[in-house]
């Protein structure tokens, strides 16, 4: 891309971070399936792994292919740069442990998919970092008030994932920094198209590109992107592992990398000692999903709205949570975040109970009843029973986990043919 380049975001998912082939000339990025790269002589070898050398040593964290992607999500997001990692999960635990430590503290959102809370009480814990939740609307001095000295992060998700709580980014980004502390936000469910929260002074933001970034249902993945504003080096007490000296004689990472220290911090050490690196020939389709982001997900949410309204009108539901209807919650932090539309899960409680849900599940014919999201295809899955089985009864209420909620993930199908097996499926339910 040219330097200070104004492209629009239609043009910028196909070319952001695209480098010509320097043998071949490809157009197309292509798959470098290899380990390693050789070294010119020794001095070579010596400089790249000093990081003096802009050559690569290693494909754990430097495949060209993985770089191309990295930049162009990155790029979507406003941010100064991102790499690409093996999960979501992975994209989480890199940007959450380049933060903290065993002994520290980080803020989270109480409205949050449970595969993450899961990881948060599990293996996180078990590194001793400790996790904290207050309610997403608690007023600012409540906020204030759970800060401790050892807090590292205020952690959150632009639209969580099964309720569409549309959380105020602009508001905690405003309690993360005057805490000290960087704001990090799962974007996966609204994407770069939908939503930027780098704009609405988020840090660090992370995605599943499993979903709908690569939007086919063939790869998993996950990125990390640094927005390269957060002030590290007047929070040094804070951040040793960026802004003091790894080894004596060796600077700093925010000496060396200035507004992308963390960022590096994330390539060279966690990501590098870690190792979840994602397969160049899954990054490859990955790329392919993000050069027709744009009309997929404007698709995406016109068939989600469409389906929305359907379900607001059947008597075999008692509640929809997608915040493009009128009467949602969120509505009106939707029309500030998301004009474009908020998204393509769409929630819903079936007043059956279980029974009910039994019923719809096992009555779709075109709609895909499995685990995932951000499919071309539509997906169904009754939670209660499957990504919340693990808590209790108390823990599911809490969450908002009825025995008759329902997630769909919209696809790209005829609105038509989407209406009419859901349709069916409810007429099956409310029998």
């Amino acid at each position: 891309m040219p330097e200070d380049c104004t492209w629009d975001f239609e043009t910028r998912q196909i070319h952001a971070g695209a480098v010509i082939d320097a043998e071949t000339r490809s157009r197309v990025t292509p798959i470098y399936q290899t380990a390693g790269y050789v070294f010119d002589d020794f001095d070579d070898g010596e400089a790249r792994f000093a990081g003096r050398s802009a050559y690569r040593a290693y494909s754990r964290n430097e495949n060209p292919t993985n770089a191309v992607a990295g930049r162009r999500i990155a790029d979507l997001e406003g941010g100064v740069d991102g790499i690409v990692v093996a999960s979501g999960q992975a994209a989480i635990a890199a940007a959450l442990t380049a933060l903290a430590a065993a002994g520290d503290h980080i803020l989270v959102t109480r409205s949050l998919y449970e595969g993450t809370r899961e990881m948060f009480r599990g293996v996180l814990a078990r590194q001793g970092i400790e996790f904290e939740y207050v309610d997403d609307d608690a007023s600012d001095e409540d906020w204030a008030a759970h800060v401790r000295p050892s807090t590292r992060a205020v952690y959150t998700e632009t639209l969580p994932n099964p309720l569409n709580q549309v959380v105020d980014i602009e508001r905690l980004a405003r309690i993360a920094h005057a805490a000290g502390v960087p704001l990090v936000v799962d974007n996966t469910v609204p994407t770069p198209y939908l939503w930027r929260p780098i704009e609405d002074g988020a840090d660090i933001v992370i995605h599943s590109t499993s979903k709908w970034l690569a939007g086919h249902g063939a790869v998993l993945g996950g990125a990390v992107v640094d927005a390269g504003r957060f002030d590290w080096a007047a929070h040094a007490d804070r951040f040793p592992q960026l802004t003091e000296p790894p080894r004596p004689g060796v600077p700093s990472f925010v000496e060396r990398f200035g507004a992308g220290a963390y960022l590096a911090y994330v390539r060279t050490v966690i990501v590098l000692e870690y190792g979840p690196t994602v397969p160049p020939s899954s990054t490859f389709l990955l790329l392919h999903g993000i050069e027709t982001l744009s009309m997929r997900m404007d698709r995406h949410v016109a068939n989600a709205q469409a389906v929305a309204e359907l379900l607001a009108t059947r008597p075999e539901v008692a509640h929809v949570f997608y915040p493009g209807l009128e009467d949602d919650p969120g509505h009106a932090l939707a029309q500030k975040y998301l004009p474009k539309g908020p998204g393509s899960i769409v929630s819903f409680e079936l007043a059956g109970g279980r029974d009910a849900a039994r019923r719809f599940i096992d009555a779709l014919q075109l709609v895909t009843p499995m685990t995932h999201i951000g499919d071309v295809r539509s997906l169904a899955i009754h939670l209660a029973s499957t990504i919340h089985a693990k808590l209790t009864p108390e823990e599911r209420a809490a969450a908002g986990i009825t025995p008759g909620l329902v997630r769909l993930s919209i696809g790209l199908e005829s609105p038509r043919d989407l209406i009419a097996d859901l349709e069916h499926a409810l007429d099956a339910a409310g029998a």
